[in-house]
C-alpha cells in the first residue's frame, strides 16, 4: 500500500543558521511582533568567535566565548536542531539532513561559512601537532597560547589564505600578540617572525595600514605581501610559501605555525541556485544595499555567507541585521525595500597586549568612526578594554537580544 508523502512544515519566516546573524535577525523579528519563526541550527553550542584571538594570545579564557545555543535562542522562536542540505527557491522549500522538508514565506540565509581545512595540502593532518595551530578552531586557540609562551627561539610563521575570510585582521593580530609577548620575555631577537599575507597591503584602508606597517616594523616581522602558504609538511615542520608577485616558491622550516584555512560557502549553497556565479567561493548572491537576492525576492542573506564586498565581521552583521528585518517586513506588507546597508564593518586590530586600534569603514573604504572624540586610528588601551570586555557584553546582551 502506497504511503502519502508527509506535507512540508510551513513557517512564515525560516532562518538557516543560529550563529551571530541568525540569532540577531530572529531576535529583531520577535521584537517586531513576528510569531511564526523557525530557526535551523544543528549545534548545541554558540561561540563568540572574536574572542578566540585573545584566547590564543593568552588574554582571555575560552569559556568566556561560550554559551549554549538554548541560552541564545529568542523566546518564541522554534528551534529545529537540524542541518540544512538543500534549498529550492522556486518551490520555497528547504530540505534537512534527516530528509525533512520545510516550506517558507520568507527565507533568511545565515549559515556562516565553511572552514576548508582540506583546501591546503597537509594542513588538516598537521593541525594540533608539531607546532601547528589555528585560532579559527576553539579547541586549538588555547594551544596557540601554549606554543607562544613556551617558545624561546626559532621561526614562527603566521599565514592567511587568499579569498574572503571571517575577521580578515585575525591572521595578523595573533602575530602581533605573540611578538609583544616575546618582546616582554626578552626573546624577540632570537625569534624570526614571518607574516604571510596574500593582499598587496596589510590592510586595505590606508590610514590603518600605516599603523600596522609601523607595528610590524617595531617587532621586526618579515611581512610577505602577495604571498600565500600553498603546502605543508607537518612531520618535517616545513611550509611552502608562494610569492604570487614573482611566481617563486620558498620552503620555510618553522617551529611554530599559525595557519588560517581557506574559507568557502557551505557546499549545499555553493552548488545550488542561490550562489553568486561570480564568486569562486560559492557565496550567496545578494543585493549589496538591500541584502535581498536579486532573482528570488523571498530570500535574504547576511553575514559570512553573503557575497558582499566588505569584511566578514560581527560588526558588519550588527548593521546588516536591521536592514534585513526592515526590508523583509516591508515585503510582507507589500511595500518596497527601504532600508539601506552602506557596507559598514569594523575590525578591532589588536597590536599588543592591552593595545588596539579600531578600524571602521564602509564599501568605499572610507573611515566611519562611531566613537566620538577618540582617535581610533592609533593604538589605544581603552580600545583593547572595549574588545575584551565591552564588545562581548554588547554581543550577548545587545545584539543577540535584538537591542543593538
Amino acid at each position: 500500500m502506497a504511503t502519502t508523502p508527509t506535507p512540508p512544515s510551513h513557517h512564515q519566516i525560516l532562518i538557516i543558521g543560529g550563529g551571530t546573524a541568525g540569532i540577531t535577525v530572529a531576535a529583531r523579528l520577535r521584537r517586531a511582533g513576528v510569531r511564526d519563526i523557525a530557526l535551523l541550527e544543528p549545534s548545541e553550542t554558540h561561540w563568540y568567535q572574536p574572542l578566540w584571538t585573545l584566547v590564543g594570545g593568552g588574554q582571555a579564557p575560552l569559556r568566556a566565548s561560550l554559551r549554549t545555543e538554548a541560552d541564545v535562542i529568542p523566546p518564541g522562536v522554534r528551534w529545529l536542531r537540524e542541518r540544512a542540505t538543500a534549498v529550492d527557491p522556486d518551490a520555497r522549500r528547504v530540505t534537512t539532513a534527516s530528509g525533512r522538508v520545510l516550506s517558507y514565506r520568507r527565507l533568511v540565509l545565515a549559515p556562516g561559512l565553511r572552514l576548508d581545512w582540506d583546501g591546503l595540502p597537509g594542513l588538516a593532518t598537521a593541525l594540533g601537532h608539531d607546532g601547528v595551530t589555528s585560532n579559527y578552531r576553539p579547541d586549538l586557540a588555547p594551544l596557540t597560547w601554549d606554543l607562544i609562551r613556551r617558545m624561546r627561539r626559532g621561526t614562527a610563521v603566521f599565514t592567511m589564505p587568499s579569498g574572503p575570510v571571517k575577521c580578515g585582521g585575525a591572521p595578523q593580530k595573533i602575530a602581533y600578540l605573540a611578538a609583544d609577548h616575546w618582546r616582554k620575555r626578552g626573546v624577540l631577537d632570537a625569534i624570526r617572525i614571518i607574516l604571510v599575507i596574500p593582499e598587496p597591503a596589510l590592510f586595505k584602508v590606508p590610514v590603518f595600514n600605516r599603523t600596522l606597517e609601523d607595528t610590524a616594523r617595531r617587532y621586526g616581522i618579515e611581512v610577505r605581501l602577495r604571498s600565500e602558504m600553498t603546502g605543508l609538511d607537518g612531520a618535517a615542520r616545513e611550509a611552502v610559501i608562494a610569492d604570487h608577485a614573482t611566481g617563486k616558491t620558498e620552503t620555510v622550516r618553522y617551529d611554530l605555525l599559525h595557519a588560517v584555512p581557506p574559507q568557502r560557502a557551505p557546499e549545499w549553497l555553493a552548488d545550488g541556485p542561490l550562489a553568486d556565479p561570480d564568486s569562486p567561493y560559492g557565496y550567496v548572491k545578494v543585493d549589496r544595499v538591500i541584502l535581498q537576492h536579486p532573482y528570488f525576492p523571498d530570500v535574504f542573506a547576511l553575514g559570512d555567507v553573503a557575497n558582499l564586498p566588505t569584511s566578514k565581521t560581527g560588526a558588519a552583521i550588527r548593521k546588516q541585521a536591521p536592514v534585513v528585518v526592515t526590508n523583509l517586513l516591508s515585503g510582507l506588507r507589500g511595500r518596497p525595500a527601504a532600508a539601506r546597508y552602506d557596507g559598514y564593518t569594523s575590525c578591532p586590530l589588536v597590536t599588543a597586549r592591552h593595545k588596539m586600534l579600531l578600524a571602521e569603514f564602509d564599501y568605499d573604504l572610507r573611515p566611519t568612526p562611531s566613537i566620538p572624540f577618540i582617535d581610533t586610528t592609533r593604538e589605544r588601551t581603552d580600545m583593547w578594554l572595549l574588545k575584551r570586555y565591552g564588545l562581548p557584553q554588547l554581543y550577548f546582551k545587545g545584539m543577540l537580544k535584538g537591542l543593538a
